[in-house]
């Protein structure tokens, strides 16, 4: 155990005791894409995959464990093509998933996925792996990267879904992995969008869509005949997420609420009986099951609420987990086993902390070491970055609001800083203690940065997601202003210095507080925000969830339009940037194109920055720093210049 020991403690200060940069680091730094990514090893242990960023390019990297040497696969600059994932199928395939953005009649973007194979064994360079059959007058799927299963018994052989020949409808097929070709093994069936299999290969599972009604149907063997498992309305409490199945196909685990929080259940498919496996009684459980390469059982859940967010029920790796941790120092270094060989003898660990950004380690049990490998940002560590703040607040009504407060290293109680709210995304989503790059670099320049999970975000039970349905700039806003004025009344906020950005729904809400509270916010930045309510609802008729999209926001003209910023140009006073992706297929350009259009005809401050193809993640780097420089020069103008 002492040259485990050695190896480890050698290997953290390789990333956590970095000393302190001799100059302000440049905004790359924090705004570059990730240096390293989804590391993985073979299931023979004998290779290992990762992504890695030269200088703004993506390239997949496979790496052997015994030479040392690695090996570029294919690149993508992640401007027109965006690399999504890849998976070992096997010793010598890796698959991978890849993402372009597609024109639509009538100027509407989509999102469109394409499956790549290469095989190592051959290094005939990379194929599409999925692929439609024109003899067959077949189409190409819009998703054509959906995997079912990697069958067990035939590591040549995966199930894979598609609608080759009905839009929206896709069949399940069986690809061979050495010749490329596929099989139908299920046919399509109206309404099912999509289909799950269980761990011994077998499709079990079809998922319907009616308008707002989602149906499970089960397959049963013995009548040979498809069976209603559950069904419920969108947005319900009802409302029911499939994990994944047991190894025993008589076992499914799924989230359902239980007291009003998703918890994790274990549902008995002869009985239709359930099991509560884990609830957490403040928070919804918003993690997922993982396998056992070695035993093929279910290993454990995921959940941000444990102690490294991760619950082990596998031995094996429990007793792994538990000898690293003993290892670690409890309170500094947070640490999750990210991928495992097939005998779960050689493991990449991934150890972060609060105040970096994250390391992969490769570990060897029969060796008994662990080695660094790579930081993710490999300028971010204590001595620039000084972590988030979990803090709570109360809403105007009442209402505990959590959010997390980031603040620049070296913050002595006192100080009284410019200041950015920043809320989230979604809005159905939520904002975590790790680090991420928008908050990080607006604190190393000096502000006092809150994220607020405010009522609508996930994770805080169905009643309070729920006001995000048909919310947009109500109560949910409010919470933006109680949030800026608690950070004034905590002495950490100088009243007159506080500005609020955001993206996606973030720009939405960064765009009504100063409609709304100008009083509060001194300026707004947005990245793809939203402007125009009434523009999604009309333009959803193009989509297969239209009618999802309508019961979120509703189809009231009136209310739309009183929470649309689009419509309120006029009496915006305050400083505004914009910046959208041409190529954004989530909230269309014409949402920041028609705001700034409005805003100039009444010759108000306005910047507006379009990213020539950029999408809606900013995949592509020099966007993201563009965007993020754009970010901070509008903040320090307004905030620090006067």
């Amino acid at each position: 155990m002492s040259k485990f020991y050695l190896t480890l403690v050698l290997a953290l200060l390789s990333f956590s005791c970095l000393s302190a940069p001799d100059k302000k680091l440049p905004i790359e730094a924090f705004a570059g894409l990730k240096s390293i990514s989804q590391v993985k090893l073979s299931p023979d242990g004998n290779n290992i995959a990762y992504v890695k960023n030269l200088d703004g390019d993506l390239v997949l990297m496979v790496q052997s464990l015994t030479t040392g040497k690695g090996k570029p696969i294919i690149k993508s600059d992640n401007h027109t093509v965006f690399f999504d994932w890849f998976s070992w199928a096997n010793n010598n395939v890796l698959l991978l998933g890849a993402r372009y953005i597609k024109y639509q009649f009538g100027g509407v973007k989509y999102t469109s996925t394409l499956m790549y194979s290469y095989n190592l064994s051959d290094d005939k360079g990379i194929k599409l792996a999925f692929r439609a059959n024109k003899t067959r007058d077949e189409k190409q799927p819009q998703f054509s990267d959906q995997i079912i299963s990697f069958l067990p018994e035939q590591e040549n052989k995966i199930l894979v879904q598609g609608d080759f020949k009905i839009a929206n409808t896709p069949a399940v097929y069986e690809l061979d992995l050495t010749t490329l070709r596929k099989k139908q093994i299920q046919r399509a069936r109206a309404d099912v969008t999509s289909w799950f299999a269980d761990r011994q290969g077998k499709v079990r599972i079809a998922k319907k869509m009616d308008e707002t009604q989602f149906t499970y149907e089960l397959y049963n063997e013995q009548k040979e005949s498809w069976q209603t498992l559950f069904s419920y309305e969108v947005f319900s409490e009802q409302s029911i997420s499939i994990l994944g199945f047991d190894k025993d196909p008589n076992f499914l685990y799924i989230t359902a609420l239980h007291e009003g929080r998703e918890a994790l259940f274990k549902l008995n498919l002869t009985t239709n009986k359930r099991e509560l496996i884990f609830s957490d009684d403040k928070y919804d459980v918003d993690g997922d099951i993982f396998y056992s390469r070695k035993t093929g059982e279910v290993a454990g859940f995921t959940h941000s609420q444990l102690e490294d967010g991760i619950a082990y029920w596998d031995e094996d790796l429990d007793k792994l987990h538990r000898s690293l941790r003993a290892s670690l120092p409890k309170d500094s270094f947070e640490m999750d086993i990210v991928s495992t060989s097939d005998d779960q003898q050689k493991y990449v660990l991934y150890v972060s902390s609060d105040k970096t950004s994250g390391a992969y380690m490769l570990g060897d049990r029969k060796r008994g070491d662990l080695t660094f490998f790579a930081d993710v940002y490999p300028h971010i560590n204590e001595s620039v970055f000084a972590g988030k703040e979990l803090i709570s607040y109360k809403a105007r009504d009442g209402l505990v609001i959590e959010g997390y407060l980031t603040l620049p290293v070296g913050y002595e109680k006192g100080d009284k800083l410019p200041t950015i709210i920043f809320p989230h995304g979604g809005p159905m989503a939520r904002d975590y203690a790790g680090f991420d790059y928008w908050t990080a670099l607006l604190a190393y320049n000096g502000y006092a940065v809150l994220q607020p999970n405010f009522r609508g975000s996930s994770g805080y039970g169905y009643d309070f997601l729920m006001q995000s349905i048909q919310g947009f700039g109500l109560a949910m806003q409010d919470d933006l202003q109680d949030g800026a004025n608690w950070l004034i009344d905590q002495g950490i906020a100088q009243p007159d210095k506080i500005c609020i950005g955001g993206a996606s729904y973030g720009g939405y809400a960064a765009l009504m507080a100063v409609i709304k509270h100008p009083e509060t916010f001194k300026c707004a930045a947005s990245f793809a925000g939203v402007t125009d309510l009434e523009h999604i609802v009309s333009k959803a008729r193009y989509f297969t969830n239209k009618d999802i999209v309508r019961k979120q926001f509703g189809t009231n003209s009136d209310k739309l339009e009183a929470n649309s910023p689009v419509n309120f140009a006029k009496s915006i006073n305050k400083p505004i940037l914009l910046i959208h992706g041409s190529d954004d297929s989530v909230v269309p350009i014409y949402h920041s194109r028609e705001m700034e259009d409005e805003l100039d005809d009444e010759d108000k401050d306005v910047t507006y920055i379009e990213l020539e193809e950029g999408d809606h993640y900013l995949s592509y780097q020099p966007h993201r720093i563009k965007t993020l420089q754009a970010f901070l020069d509008f903040f320090d103008k307004h905030l620090k210049n006067d």
